[in-house]
């Protein structure tokens, strides 16, 4: 069964950056049709854990979240770039350490000039950790954070085909 997994580099707990990936998540489930069985990952829960590398509770998260086959990575712009915190998350896999999960890279921020960061920053570093991004994220300005749903949906819509095509070509069970 696909599942997504949604991981928010946001240091505020419950943030806005938060609600964009949840949407995301729920559109691409939506329009994939499958079950919106998704586990979500506040990283501002986890801070503490994160810069200890003996920590099995942040080794049992980070084996959690690359056992989906999608995968919702979220973040606030921050200095034209990911949160610190999302890339001490992301330490905790060696190279390859995502293969064979679909990464969906969605980044929040004040402005549009701060929209490269989405394609300069996060998906190649979610490449070098050998997941899959078959289609460009989504960057969303804070002004758009309060009416997601229509901007989410017409993105899902559009990014659904490759998406399912992607997760298709991984399936083990897949047709020969």
């Amino acid at each position: 069964m696909t599942s997504i997994g949604v991981v928010v580099g946001n240091p505020k707990p419950k943030s806005r950056t938060l609600a964009a990936a949840m949407a995301v998540s729920d559109a691409l489930a939506e329009n994939l049709r499958i079950s919106p069985d998704t586990t979500v990952v506040d990283l501002a829960d986890y801070a503490g854990l994160l810069l200890d590398f003996k920590s099995t509770a942040a080794r049992e998260l980070a084996t959690r979240v690359a056992a989906h086959k999608i995968l919702v990575v979220a973040s606030p712009t921050y200095k034209a770039s990911y949160t610190g915190l999302l890339k001490a998350f992301l330490d905790w896999y060696p190279n390859n350490g995502l293969a064979g999960v679909v990464a969906i890279p969605v980044m929040t921020g004040g402005a549009p000039l701060h929209a490269l960061a989405l394609e300069l920053h996060l998906s190649p570093l979610l490449v070098e950790l050998g997941a899959l991004v078959p289609v460009r994220g989504l960057f969303l300005i804070e002004a758009q954070l309060d009416g997601l749903s229509p901007i989410v949906g017409d993105w899902a819509r559009s990014a659904a085909p490759a998406v399912a095509a992607v997760v298709a070509a991984l399936s083990p069970n897949r047709a020969q």
